[in-house]
């Protein structure tokens, strides 16, 4: 995610590198670096222009600490201006209503249909809503279909009519079949339609009016980048929408659109869409976009996800489990559970500051830990309970089984020994007092 834009600005920032102070020559310098990195990242060249021009206000009026280089200075100037660029402060969707109705607009192949089922299990999972999907899309072959798939990967209801040819009535009908079921949010997946075609742009306008949404969200793919910008201004000027959804944001390495819509429109960033699984979703919060951009990661967005994911209960089994030696694969192989649920790899690694340029160009796949899996799997019963069992020939036919070879069997058991011994010593005091003598002992030889 936006790593040409990142690995640009960084470069840009070492202009700045051992300057005693900042001047007018040395920070011209570094923002000609900066707009042209925008510039590459598919940014207007008024919004790369107005930009730089309020970073440069800020940095000539800075007083350098002595502590605080140039450098550090113009990161956290220019992160402070990227977060007002894309919106300041994350705003949260609107679900006042009884039933809450939720209109989503956009363009054929961004990803609606997708999304409002992503949105119904984010709205079901985080927010305890029941939500109704409602297939309005009455023109695209499977369209319908598809919905009705989504709905039953996310365990909710969807409302269609075959039958039917107009999305108003079938939008009204739903709204009342909400109500008479107890649904709360209703969301209505619509047709995707170009802003330049009148009749369905007229069709779109004509629902809204009959259904009086609470919110209107519009989707767009985030990689057409500043297409992307110049449609949502089209739409926004017909519909007057609420909020924004950004999809296949993970596959975005300039992130333009992120960056310029809502100086644009107007109009905030709601959703980005951070791959395929259903609960690939995020609520988008413009701080921690602007960490991420520039190399910071986002520390608070993977413990939330982490935590997300934490039972307490497990936990102190766990506990109990290291303190008595008795950590086995198959708990092993519930922290790789765990860790799979929390997303794809690589986007996690990106979250841990430094991490995402020392993993620039590695290809991290969504399977990482399938070896892994093999392996255990292949184990039988006993020796996944008691890994002391695991001598030559049990570690040959689990290499076989696995269709794996004996070196990685080997490698993996001595990763699980090793994390045995970390885990036990971080909760253990006579553990942590030896972990924190080995840490001492590592930066006395350093």
């Amino acid at each position: 995610m936006f790593e040409g834009l990142s690995d640009k600005l960084e470069r840009s920032f070492k202009i700045l590198k051992g300057q005693g102070h900042i001047s007018e020559i040395n920070v011209a310098e570094t923002l000609k670096e900066v707009r042209k990195a925008l510039l590459d990242a598919d940014v207007s060249f008024k919004i790369a222009k107005d930009f730089t021009a309020k970073v440069k206000d800020s940095a000539l009026g800075q007083k350098i600490l002595t502590s605080v280089s140039p450098g550090q200075v113009m990161v956290k100037i220019m992160h402070d201006e990227l977060t007002q660029l894309m919106g300041g402060d994350a705003i949260e969707i609107n679900l006042k209503g009884q039933p809450t109705i939720i209109l989503i607009a956009g363009l054929q192949g961004s990803g609606k249909t997708t999304f409002s089922a992503k949105l119904a299990l984010y709205l079901k999972k985080k927010k305890g809503k029941q939500p109704l999907l409602v297939a309005c899309d009455v023109y695209r072959p499977a369209a319908i279909n598809q919905l009705k798939v989504l709905g039953e990967q996310v365990e909710v209801e969807v409302f269609s009519d075959e039958t039917q040819k107009d999305p108003v009535t079938i939008a009204r009908n739903a709204i009342q079949y909400a109500k008479e079921k107890g649904r709360n949010v209703v969301i209505i997946d619509t047709a995707g339609r170009l802003a330049v075609d009148e009749q369905m742009m007229n069709e779109i306008a004509n629902i809204k009016k009959a259904v009086q949404p609470n919110e209107i969200l519009f989707v767009v793919d985030s990689m057409t980048g500043q297409d992307a910008v110049n449609t949502a201004k089209a739409f926004n000027d017909r519909l007057d929408f609420d909020g924004v959804v950004l999809t296949k944001l993970d596959g975005d390495t300039r992130g333009g659109a992120a960056l310029t819509i809502k100086s644009v429109v107007d109009k905030p960033i709601k959703f980005v869409g951070i791959g395929e699984k259903m609960d690939a979703l995020d609520v988008f919060y413009p701080k921690r976009m602007a960490d991420r951009i520039l190399g910071m990661g986002d520390i608070v967005s993977l413990v939330e996800r982490a935590q997300e994911q934490y039972d307490e209960d497990e936990a102190k089994s766990l506990k109990r489990k290291l303190a008595k030696n008795e950590f086995n694969f198959n708990d092993f192989m519930k922290q790789i559970q765990q860790i799979k649920k929390m997303g794809n790899i690589k986007d996690l690694a990106g979250m841990i500051p430094g991490m995402g340029k020392a993993l620039q160009g590695a290809e991290l796949e969504e399977d990482a830990f399938k070896s892994v899996e093999a392996i255990i799997f292949s184990m039988t019963p006993a020796e996944r309970e008691n890994p002391k069992l695991l001598n030559g020939s049990r570690r040959r036919r689990i290499a076989e089984g696995s269709g794996n070879h004996i070196v990685e069997v080997n490698r993996l058991i001595k990763q699980f020994e090793d994390t045995s011994k970390m885990m036990r010593m971080m909760t253990t005091a006579g553990g942590s007092r030896k972990m924190t003598q080995m840490m001492q002992q590592m930066r006395q030889q350093k």
